[in-house]
């Protein structure tokens, strides 16, 4: 038995929809300690562990893609997410350290 693929967006299509100027919320689900080493610029931080305590604050009809450092626990936030309502939810592949190599090599990494 497969297990259900989960939404995913790639950091260059989700730059063409940042450059677009789409509405996106961009959902940083890191440590605060890691946001300060680098974020994406409008990103709301909600820590993984604090996301069942604030989900209510967040839009369930919103574009929303997920990222953390490398895109694991994003996944859970994702699957988090889908599970309670959010039908237009994405993880973004590969998080910002794959956002940085892909599309902005000048952001820090660590």
């Amino acid at each position: 038995m497969q297990t259900p693929q989960l939404p995913e967006i790639s950091p260059r299509a989700l730059k063409q929809r940042l450059d677009a100027n789409k509405p996106v919320l961009l959902l940083d689900v890191r440590e605060p300690h890691e946001y300060d080493i680098v974020h994406l610029e409008g990103a709301r931080l909600i820590p993984l562990n604090e996301l069942p305590h604030n989900v209510d604050s967040l839009d369930a009809t919103q574009e929303t893609v997920v990222y953390c450092h490398h895109g694991t626990r994003s996944l859970y936030a994702t699957a988090f997410l889908l599970q309670n309502g959010f039908d237009n939810v994405k993880n973004l592949e590969g998080g910002i350290d794959r956002w940085a190599v892909e599309t902005d090599p000048t952001l820090n990494r660590y």
